[in-house]
């Protein structure tokens, strides 16, 4: 007879159906790839109430269980909390856990000693970012070791984030799958034509308005003189916040600000017609914003460091500083030949983050750590060498089946 179907549980996110950033996004798709491949899948999804009437309940969306958290707090006390209840109650389901980021890596060693095979994705290098104060830092570094030593396998979205784990745990027990994108057929111009833009006559910066970003290197560096286009800045702006008001104070009458839009066909069209894309990131590993605009054909203008090189890859525009940013800026508006060139060079490095084979390596990763046997299906593309992952040295032991071991899905 066949055993029972793998399971895996997703922890770490505010939930899905995919709404808020880059971990959802893939906590979707990952869920839905594992559904059609027999995965019995739970989802926690933080529901923020007035009063908590149901702790924890269950409910099902396209085959999938969202476990529903209710956390009667706001703010960084509200994802605490969130983390708390959602590793209790994963101690006590069966199946790998799937951990996005180690925000709530204080609560990992209690999962751990509860029996739970717990595969960590270590997002970026959260407390090298300037914004944090030395308090926040410290709690983010110290997160970091915990969740390196709770887990069982770490996943680096990126060559460089796989050399900074390898200074925590041994590189066999790290996995380098990067994040992913999907081909963009044809992008309607209603959504940039509402906003006032011409294809092709906009550069756009997609991104959090904060230092690490260097949105006001970008503002800068454009206002200088008159440009004859415009640089939309998509991003909140908070008066009361120093570095909002700098920015603000630094762009010239060809910068806009249209705000946070999370219009998903909006945003891509952004992406698909703009003349090219900012890319300021510092710190991080695969940037979603960044692969997405691979996937748009977009010409980039990047910050120089090894994770936006070792993304976008040769064939773009990079900057060290405000000079060498509107150096490119320049370029970028004058040479149309250099940008036709940088386009064909992202939709060539595109084609390094399709989704099904980085869901492909997940799976592999959760049957492996799970002991789960393989199945026979349709094989995904194969992955190319820079998304390999860094394979086990030893499978760890086969989970037990829930009726021996007692706990619930």
């Amino acid at each position: 007879m066949p055993g029972p179907a793998p399971s895996i549980l997703i922890l770490g996110t505010r939930g899905i159906p995919a709404a808020h950033g880059g971990f959802e996004t893939f906590a979707e798709k990952l869920a839905l790839f594992l559904v059609a491949r027999g995965w019995r899948v739970g989802v926690y999804c933080q529901r923020e109430v007035e009063t908590v009437r149901e702790r924890v309940s269950v409910r099902t969306w396209q085959g999938i269980d969202l476990i529903d958290v209710e956390v009667a707090l706001k703010g960084p006390a509200a994802t605490l909390a969130f983390d708390a209840f959602c590793t209790r109650d994963a101690a006590d389901r069966d199946g790998v856990c799937l951990v996005l980021g180690y925000n709530g890596a204080a609560f990992l060693p209690y999962l751990r000693f509860a029996g739970s095979k717990i595969l960590t994705n270590m997002d970026g290098i959260e407390w090298k970012r300037p914004k944090w104060s030395r308090s926040v830092r410290a709690f983010f570094w110290l997160s970091e070791w915990i969740a390196a030593w709770s887990s069982h396998r770490l996943v680096a979205d990126h060559p460089a984030i796989a050399d900074h784990l390898a200074t925590r745990r041994p590189r066999s027990a790290i996995a380098t799958i990067p994040y992913g994108g999907d081909p963009i057929r044809s992008v309607s111009e209603a959504p940039i034509r509402a906003l006032g833009l011409e294809p092709d006559r906009f550069l756009v910066s997609i991104a959090r308005i904060e230092p690490d970003n260097n949105i006001l290197t970008f503002v800068e560096a454009f206002s200088r003189k008159a440009r004859g286009m415009r640089l939309v800045v998509l991003g909140t702006l908070d008066e009361a916040i120093p570095y909002h008001r700098a920015v603000r104070a630094a762009a010239g009458p060809e910068v806009l600000f249209p705000g946070a839009i999370y219009d998903a066909d909006a945003v891509q069209a952004l992406r698909h017609h703009a003349r090219a894309y900012l890319h300021g990131h510092t710190v991080g590993g695969t940037n979603p914003s960044l692969v997405e605009s691979l996937w748009a054909g977009s010409a980039v203008i990047a910050h120089d460091n090894p994770f936006n090189r070792g993304t976008a890859g040769e064939g773009q525009f990079y900057f060290g500083d405000a000079d060498a940013c509107e150096r490119a800026i320049e370029t970028v508006l004058a040479d149309t030949a250099s940008v036709t060139a940088a386009r064909a060079a992202a939709h060539r490095r595109a084609q390094d983050f399709h989704w099904g084979d980085i869901l492909a390596a997940y799976e592999e990763e959760a049957r492996t750590l799970g002991g789960y046997k393989p199945v026979r299906l349709a094989a995904p593309r194969q992955i190319p060498a820079q998304a390999m992952s860094v394979r086990m040295s030893q499978a760890s032991a086969p989970m037990p089946d829930a009726a021996a071991s007692g706990k619930r899905w």
